[in-house]
């Protein structure tokens, strides 16, 4: 009897201890399900329910499939350049893109001498120039490990740009000029890495630090032909043909932080452009008489920031909203001759609005839209995404 009653406390005790094992797994599923909801309100993305066992008391539900990386960051419609989720390990992303950007800007050229303040003797040159530009992107990305990826940016350009002008107190019947000018071809090629920091989790943030190369396959400001002969373009000269390129190398480490809400994600980065100066530059620029060489470029930094948030309409779509910043330094160029030319300080400004749905589970479609805020930012920007995952 006593060894039957032993037995009976040995099992009893076994109970106890997979009751506590069952608890403890319980807890650790409910955990693994909320942060999978987490991950799942940022990008719409619901896969198909699963059959899970579960105990008599609680019954099935549909559950998401886990991420390759459990401690990714939750996904939003992206409004930036930059992508808020680093690809999976062995993963690749390519994402074709378009942009289209309309600006348009008035010029006044003084060029003459004040006898007294107020008046002027001379020309006044007043331009007024509407910009349109198309720049198709594609962008190949490829997840190295679980926090580090590379992307590669290969951009083609067509830029098409309208100029009417009037040089006034010339003495000619008709002051008025017409000048149309384009450009296409390739635009300077971009190299990318990022390496995410931190595990992040829950609310913890997320911290993705970012290097970016930009190199100037594209045709420069410097090579394309500026004409001074063209009838009232004597002051500041017309392009016959527009860039596609800046005509710098640059630099451009950066931080992004995303720090999930439910039902948003907030985000923001800063980052910091630097351009490699250039040495013995000379413009195509007709005729030579109107040519000026000079000894050293170097362009200003650009100190940027951006600040957003994303939330999600419903498992296949999430919107977003930012906006963009961009402080242009001053350029400081040297002319052979051993004078200055002195550049000024731009500051660009954008509200951006983003929208995402997700077609299937390789394919979304993202479509953003930008509106200047500041003078010399373009007046709207339209970008098209379409990121396939492989």
């Amino acid at each position: 009897m006593e060894g039957v009653q032993q037995q009976l406390d040995v099992q009893t005790r076994q109970i106890e201890l997979m009751k506590r094992e069952l608890q403890r797994q319980e807890s650790a599923l409910a955990e693994l399900r909320r942060q999978l909801d987490l991950n799942r309100r940022g990008r719409g993305d619901t896969p198909p329910a699963v059959a899970q066992a579960a105990p008599a008391a609680e019954s099935p539900r549909p559950v998401g499939q886990a991420p390759a990386a459990p401690e990714r960051p939750p996904e939003v419609a992206p409004i930036f350049e930059q992508p808020g989720v680093l690809t999976p390990p062995g993963k690749w992303i390519v994402e074709p893109s378009l942009q289209y950007s309309y600006s348009s800007s008035d010029k006044i050229a003084l060029v003459g001498y004040t006898v007294i303040p107020a008046i002027l003797i001379g020309l006044i040159d007043v331009r007024n120039v509407k910009s349109n530009s198309f720049t198709g992107t594609l962008a190949l990305r490829r997840g190295i490990t679980n926090r580090f990826e590379l992307e590669a940016r290969i951009p083609y350009v067509y830029r098409f740009d309208n100029t009417r002008g009037r040089e006034v107190f010339t003495g000619q019947a008709t002051d008025e000029f017409f000048v149309d000018s384009s450009g296409r071809g390739l635009g300077d090629v971009e190299l990318i890495g990022r390496y995410q920091l931190n595990d992040g989790g829950g609310d913890s943030p997320y911290y993705i630090a970012s290097m970016r190369l930009k190199t100037r396959t594209g045709k420069d400001p410097f090579e394309v032909r500026t004409s001074f002969q063209a009838d009232g373009a004597r002051t500041s000269g017309v392009q016959e043909e527009l860039p596609t390129g800046s005509g710098f190398y640059s630099l451009t480490p950066g931080l992004t932080v995303l720090i999930p809400s439910d039902p948003a994600v907030f985000f923001g980065g800063i980052s910091y452009q630097y351009s490699f100066k250039r040495d013995n530059v000379t413009p195509n620029v007709v005729p030579d008489t109107a040519r000026a060489n000079y000894a050293e470029i170097q362009p200003g930094g650009v100190f940027g920031f951006n600040f957003g948030m994303g939330l999600a309409l419903n498992e296949r779509s999430s919107f977003s909203i930012g906006y963009d910043h961009l402080s242009v330094g001053k350029t400081d160029a040297t002319f052979e001759n051993g004078s200055r030319a002195k550049g000024v300080r731009v500051q660009l400004g954008s509200l951006l609005l983003g929208y995402s749905y997700k077609l299937n589970s390789q394919r979304t479609l993202n479509l953003s839209l930008g509106v200047g805020v500041t003078r010399d930012t373009p007046d709207v920007q339209l970008t098209l995404r379409t990121p396939l995952s492989f």
